[in-house]
């Protein structure tokens, strides 16, 4: 992998060298015919395999290791080495050489990576027939075809209870997370933004002594970018390379992120605390990340133009492990299912697995392909999946009418004058004598300046349609706003057009006195109150007398609501859709919720993402792309305050305390449709907003015909585990059944981290058609012991609709443990007897 190890890319030629001098002299002969990217993994483990956990280490006098009898891994020939050592890298690296020169025999081909800390395998590019000629190799494990994958706050921290809850906890927001270090594969990131500055606090702030990443440096991404804050930053694109779509102009080859995403996810994560708001020239606030004092480390594998391929993911998520990140947060989903035995067998869940075996905390996000169930795209039960919600922060405006109508809306922007109505101009009905709307069908778009009357604007507000041109990035909301303040209008109205249905807006930062009309019937009303007030001369059918009058209230003030939080229309929801069989679905996905819609964060000052926010230093995000860091920032507070706890032990931690309530006492609601997304709202239930490796390795040999596979992957033999483990019994902090058959038992084993002993009482919420019963109801627990739960479920009734309960663990200190029950098929005890 000398690839990663190269700090300086000076120019172009230098770039190319970086990614093909391996095998450069192989690439000619391949462009006439078709080749396909594919990610080639070995039968021996990785490097991670030998550190760590209870496997022997490299050091070990032995030239291996056995535990309990698994499969033993021969040591490689440097033994004594350290996981970052260079010796290790280069010698795998030459393995994988020298395997494609011996199968190949002098064929053309293009290796992209060398992976080796948590896959032992690599990328290449070849034929089909080559990649045949590769899996029937006895040294190879796995061929798999490359795919494509997706990208899916000033006030979250005070929602989540953070500045009165995990930061005093932890001394406060100028250590809260410091010495934990979130690795973000995503669009890379600004590191000229003040939310990734180290120099805010007099605070000491050392680099952890067990991160070894290094920071590139490239023409975008100057030596200096990194410091005590932003401690690595590297980019992945081999993949996107040779399939001839990387765009150097608006993908950056370098960390730099083009795009805006990713500098908008770390800071969500752990940018500085205290870092104003300022969009538009409005102040919103001051912004900060769940945990402000942890570092990052970016590993850019995504980009503007194309997204991103599993190929680069991987390459990116081998490094941030080999580097000793802490927490890995994604904020992408696969654009499709993977193919296989199941889902969770894909390079991308593989490599994460081995991660979680390093140590490694994961969190992803769930996608925003809901509101469908089993629409979810992250899948294993060793990832944490996070679902989007809102928060209690609003933003909303009004216009006020003539005929004393009021009509609610968004625009961050500030009212007119008060006291004062102005007249409506439609931007139809200000057109300059060149222009005609037979001529321009968008021109009520108000997108060009020169097509409309400046006199006939100017001290009025500009009605303008939003068409589905804006939702596409073809018309923008900046351009219209340009148009209005270069005919000195008073502001800016939009209204919705008919046909973009249900369609849900980022509020927008307009510099002048603004307001769009989201809903299509409010926008009905305008317009008709606007040409009910119209004198139109008969003879020319031109206007000579406006008379609709209005004034916009300013929407740069927030509201805070008490029905929050909701699970949003756009949220993946579960159960997991991964298999055929219903058992292989008996995982709750997803795990939990956090803020995802209209997020506050840091933006790329060449951001492209989004038209509307281009050149600011924040941006207004929805998606569970924006949930998902939330999770790593609170994750990074636990790690940091219990340093020992498995990424296991930190899920269950996030999950069972997770609050199951909104602000005011009520359900948690839902949104069930794309269209009026606030009309279908019913409560949420644990498949919309959610709730060791050993285990984990029994659940995958579980899946049938999922051995030679698993094997594959990891290089343990399902023979040496027990294969009946299923998803349920995996000891998650949920409880999920897709086919409840009469009866079964299920235990969950807690254990008492507060630091007292503590005595629970349990209770219980059965699911409809099903009886419950929970065995002890009430235990004494000491700190650090442990309690086995049991539970009983029967069916009681034929049913094939899901349905839903909890259990719940309530302490005599005040804690309480939640944990969701779920259950969809339901065959209870027949009521047919047979006689002789």
């Amino acid at each position: 992998m000398g690839k990663h190890h190269l700090t300086h890319l000076v120019l172009f030629l230098l770039f190319c060298l970086r990614f093909f001098v391996p095998c450069l002299c192989q690439k000619d002969g391949l462009d006439n015919v078709t080749t396909s990217v594919y990610v080639v993994t070995l039968n021996q483990a990785p490097t991670s395999h030998y550190y760590g956990g209870d496997l022997t280490s490299l050091n070990d006098e032995n030239n291996g290791f056995k535990d309990n009898g698994r499969t033993q891994f021969q040591k490689p020939r440097y033994g004594n080495i350290t996981k970052t050592d260079k010796r290790f890298s280069s010698y795998v690296t030459r393995v994988h050489d020298s395997l494609l020169k011996k199968v190949l025999k002098g064929e053309k081909y293009l290796k992209l990576y060398s992976y080796h800390y948590l896959i032992n395998g690599f990328a290449v590019l070849v034929t089909q027939q080559q990649a045949e000629k590769l899996s029937r190799s006895s040294e190879v494990a796995n061929v798999v075809l490359d795919f494509s994958v997706r990208t899916a706050t000033t006030h979250t921290p005070q929602f989540l209870g953070l500045p009165q809850g995990a930061w005093s906890q932890n001394g406060g927001f100028e250590t809260a997370g410091e010495g934990i270090v979130i690795g973000f594969v995503d669009t890379g990131i600004d590191p000229t933004h003040p939310s990734f500055g180290d120099s805010k606090s007099d605070h000491l702030y050392p680099v952890p002594a067990h991160f070894s990443g290094i920071c590139e440096v490239t023409r975008d991404f100057p030596s200096g970018s990194c410091n005590r804050k932003l401690v690595g930053a590297r980019h992945f694109a081999a993949s996107a390379i040779t399939r001839g779509i990387f765009n150097m102009t608006q993908d950056y080859a370098s960390p730099f992120d083009g795009d805006g995403h990713g500098t908008h996810t770390a800071s969500v994560a752990a940018g500085n605390h205290g870092i104003p708001v300022i969009v538009a020239g409005h102040h919103f606030g001051n912004a900060s990340g769940m945990a402000p004092r942890s570092h990052i480390a970016v590993y850019k594998a995504l980009y503007k133009s194309f997204g991103g391929f599993a190929a680069d993911v991987v390459a990116a998520i081998d490094q941030a492990a080999q580097d000793g990140v802490d927490i890995i947060s994604l904020s992408i989903t696969p654009n499709r299912r993977p193919p296989g035995v199941a889902t969770f067998f894909n390079p991308i869940d593989m490599a994460l697995l081995s991660a979680v075996k390093a140590g490694i905390f994961v969190v992803q996000a769930a996608g925003n392909t809901g509101p469908s169930p089993m629409s979810m795209s992250s899948f294993s039960p060793w990832i944490l999946t996070v679902g989007a919600a809102s928060h209690d922060r609003l933003y909303s405006n009004s216009i006020s009418l003539g005929n004393n109508v009021t009509i609610p809306g968004v625009g961050l922007a500030p009212s007119t004058n008060e006291n004062k109505l102005y007249k409506l101009i439609h931007a139809h009905d200000a057109l300059n004598n060149d222009t005609s709307v037979s001529d321009d069908m968008y021109v009520g778009e108000c997108q060009d300046a020169s097509k409309y009357n400046r006199d006939l604007i100017k001290g009025n507000l500009l009605i303008c349609s939003y068409s589905i041109r804006f939702v596409l990035g073809i018309s923008t909301i900046k351009r219209a706003t340009e148009t209005a303040k270069n005919a000195s209008a008073a502001g800016v109205v939009f209204y919705m057009d008919p046909y973009v249905i249900g369609f849900q807006l980022n509020p927008v930062a307009i510099k002048m006195p603004g307001i769009i009309i989201p809903s299509t019937n409010d926008s009905k009303i305008l317009m008709q109150y606007y040409n009910s007030s119209l004198e139109i001369d008969a003879v020319s059918k031109k206007v000579v007398k406006f008379g609709a009058v209005a004034a916009i209230c300013g929407g740069l003030k927030a509201n805070y609501s008490n029905t929050a939080p909701k699970v949003m229309y756009y949220s993946a929801r579960g159960p997991d859709p991964a298999d055929s069989l219903p058992r292989q679905a008996d995982i709750l996905k997803p795990n939990l919720l956090a803020p995802g819609n209209f997020i506050w964060a840091a933006w790329s000052s060449l951001g492209t993402d989004s038209v509307e926010f281009q050149g600011e230093n924040f941006a207004m995000m929805s998606g569970t792309s924006m949930a998902a860091p939330h999770i790593a920032g609170l994750a990074a507070l636990i790690k940091q305050k219990f340093p020992n706890f498995s990424p296991a032990a930190i899920a269950s931690a996030l999950s069972t305390t997770a609050s199951q309530n909104d602000k005011s006492g009520g359900p948690i609601m839902a949104q069930r449709s794309y269209a009026f997304p606030d009309l279908s709202q019913t409560p949420s239930t644990p498949f919309d907003m959610g709730s060791g490796y050993d285990d984990y390795m029994s659940f995958l040999c579980g899946i049938n015909g999922s051995a030679p596979v698993v094997l594959n992957y990891t290089g343990q033999n399902c023979l040496l585990y027990n294969s009946t483990l299923y998803g349920p019994d995996l000891n998650l902090p949920s409880i999920t059944l897709a086919k409840l058959n009469q009866s079964t038992i299920v235990q969950r084993t807690v254990q008492n981290i507060a630091g007292n002993n503590e005595t629970y009482s349990v209770g219980w919420n059965a699911p409809f058609g099903v009886s419950v019963k929970v065995t002890p109801t009430h235990f004494s627990i000491g700190n650090g012991e442990k309690q086995v739960l049991s539970v009983t479920l029967n069916a009681t009734a034929n049913n094939s609709i899901a349905s839903f309960g909890k259990i719940g663990l309530f302490g005599d200190q005040g804690h309480v443990v939640n944990i969701p029950l779920s259950v969809i098929y339901k065959i209870s005890y027949s009521n047919i007897t047979t006689s002789s």
